[in-house]
């Protein structure tokens, strides 16, 4: 008798252990529990505009899928406030797909962030090989960046030409690398595009110093994915000569204005911002 129970009772259990579970709620596919970026990975996270702040125009070129594609935030959604400003470079070579962006981020606490990405934007949908970098700076680092405000490249047209006198400018770009950079503060955001020529690329020199020097050295790919050696002293002479022998920079075939100014909250009415216009003058003052 109880060897009937022993096999009913075997019989019933694997009975229950073959029973098709119930399909899962395809709702549920959707509600996820979204763990909150670390701060190295969204310096700027979970920010919403104020009743008194508005989006600042970003007119870089980048479009904000682009941005999420290369595992970023689009800067047109960032949103920056008394004493905080977000740098931007771009890096693409003339020949071949490999590019590069580093963007840094200074915020009001005093802390600062480098996000870095390298990757071959070409043949498929995503961006192939991609190499990322998230890291918090150090001190020392962070000092070094308030120099990048205050630099007059800021007050130089958004595209230029190099003219070297006599009529004589700058041949067009096919080769070598060319950079564009933003800047956005609380309230407005600058863009400038140099390419190639060296005066060109020298009068944004202290710029990209500042960027590419905290951003290499982190992980050999992203380096391999740089200009060699990444040093720009030698454009930097390049712009000094330029402006000694009587050239100067002169708005290019493609220049436009500036983005648009928005205002900003009275909260941050004393942040810092570059200069509030882009001079109807070529800059022709040498970098300190």
């Amino acid at each position: 008798m109880s060897s009937l129970a022993g096999l009913m009772a075997g019989l019933t259990l694997a009975a229950s252990q073959q029973a098709p579970s119930p399909p899962p709620d395809p709702a549920a596919w959707w509600t996820p529990e979204t763990p909150r970026p670390k701060p190295e990975q969204d310096p700027l996270g979970g920010r919403r505009l104020g009743r008194a702040e508005q989006p600042v125009p970003i007119d870089n070129g980048v479009e904000p899928l682009l941005y999420r594609l290369w595992g970023l935030q689009p800067l047109q959604s960032q949103i920056v406030r008394r004493g905080e400003f977000v740098l931007e470079v771009w890096i693409r070579p003339a020949r071949g797909v490999r590019q590069a962006v580093i963007r840094v981020t200074r915020r009001r606490d005093g802390r600062a962030f480098v996000q870095a990405r390298a990757g071959l934007g070409c043949c498929t949908p995503e961006i192939g090989r991609r190499v990322d970098i998230d890291a918090e700076l150090a001190e020392p680092q962070v000092a070094l960046l308030g120099a990048v405000l205050a630099d007059p490249a800021w007050s130089q047209p958004r595209a230029v030409i190099v003219d070297y006198g006599g009529g004589a400018a700058a041949a067009l770009c096919v080769d070598g690398v060319s950079w564009d950079v933003t800047l956005l503060v609380p309230g407005q955001a600058r863009h400038l595009r140099r390419a190639c020529d060296d005066a060109e690329v020298g009068s944004i020199a202290p710029i990209l110093s500042a960027a590419v020097g905290v951003a290499a050295g982190r992980d050999p790919r992203f380096d391999a994915a740089l200009p060699p050696g990444a040093d720009f002293s030698r454009q930097a002479a390049a712009y000094q000569s330029l402006i000694r022998s009587g050239g100067r920079l002169i708005p290019g075939e493609h220049n436009r204005p500036q983005p648009a100014s928005v205002p900003i909250s009275p909260d941050d009415a004393d942040a810092l911002r570059p200069p509030p216009s882009v001079p109807a003058a070529p800059a022709t003052a040498p970098h300190p």
